[in-house]
């Protein structure tokens, strides 16, 4: 999609350069058509990667002025390839920065202009991002949590999510986006590109409304055991680095998720009274409770055990030299 004359001169002015956009998505229906609407004006083109999508996304896509990519089905598909897909597709006419964003996401209409501000302004930042909101917290508890996990602190990060503004140059340099990871690509680009000198900043500006769309605890579940995959291989990858990238959060699930049920089964073959280890949990929970309330608290720590499960699933399918497929919650 390319934005009409005035537009594209507003959105240079804004970004002392060229801003385009790649969007990736698979089935977003009408969510699609909202994120790639809500480019309009703010980006030069946008680049839409299609995954295989059965909806009629790709021609609403292109209706829509936006530049179609549909990826190979015969490769194994995952989002950190279709990202790099649109990377790809941007570099015949390569932009200076370049807006990240997943389809089911809708970006805030002064957040494009704010962050590419910032980055003229502090050109040692190589990637910014903002508040994402999830679109209806109210609709289940899931969502809840999906948008209390996104309120993230404010200033220099570690890494960013999904949904991003970059300077396209270094994400380039740096290879971009790891296309074989299943999950955590983005903190793994952000890895690499803070180890070439660049950093990552957290505005306290609104970026994007999302739509989680988690109606069920079988959801919920998936979505976290795929988090407890990415930080099981970001360790193994990362984690003898300096950074010790998410060597925490792997101990952390495998100590609560699957080191307490274990040690609770093997005493209580002992004496009935072991399986009281049990106990530590909601122990944990009343722990936690004063910081992260109730809620949060309570799924925290019950987030342990697909989190260990996810990680569990990493090493067993390494070992046996086999490639995860994807973790998929919707």
């Amino acid at each position: 999609m390319r934005a009409n004359p005035g537009q594209e001169g507003r959105v240079t002015e804004a970004a002392n350069g060229r801003i385009d956009a790649v969007v990736i998505g698979r089935n977003e229906g009408a969510r699609l058509l909202v994120c790639i609407a809500s480019l309009r004006g703010q980006v030069r083109r946008v680049v839409y990667v299609d995954s295989g999508s059965t909806d009629g996304s790709v021609a609403a896509a292109a209706a829509l002025g936006a530049e179609v990519v549909a990826l190979d089905l015969a490769v194994p598909f995952t989002a950190a390839r279709a990202r790099n897909a649109g990377l790809d597709r941007l570099a015949t006419d390569p932009p200076d920065l370049v807006q990240l964003v997943d389809g089911d996401c809708e970006v805030q209409p002064a957040w494009v202009a704010e962050a590419a501000g910032f980055l003229a302004a502090h050109p040692e930042v190589v990637v910014v991002c903002g508040r994402r909101r999830e679109r209806y917290p109210e609709a289940s508890v899931y969502n809840r949590l999906c948008d209390r996990e996104w309120d993230t602190p404010v200033g220099a990060a570690a890494a960013c999510g999904g949904d991003a503004l970059m300077r396209y140059a270094a994400v380039r340099a740096v290879g971009g986006y790891d296309p074989t990871l299943i999950a955590g690509e983005e903190p793994d680009l952000c890895l690499r590109l803070r180890r070439a000198g660049g950093k990552i900043w957290r505005l306290e500006a609104e970026m994007t409304l999302h739509d989680a769309a988690m109606r069920r605890f079988g959801q919920w579940w998936q979505r976290t055991r795929r988090a407890g995959h990415a930080f099981a291989e970001g360790a193994h990858r990362h984690g003898a680095g300096p950074e010790r990238h998410w060597v925490r959060e792997t101990r952390r699930a495998l100590l609560w998720g699957a080191g307490v049920p274990l040690a609770a089964l093997i005493a209580g073959a002992v004496h009935p009274a072991g399986l009281g280890l049990l106990l530590v949990w909601p122990a944990q929970v009343l722990r936690l409770a004063p910081r992260l309330g109730l809620e949060a608290a309570f799924f925290t720590v019950l987030g342990k055990l697909p989190e260990a499960q996810g990680g569990i699933g990493y090493h067993l399918a390494r070992l046996r030299g086999q490639r995860r497929g994807l973790i998929e919650y919707k």
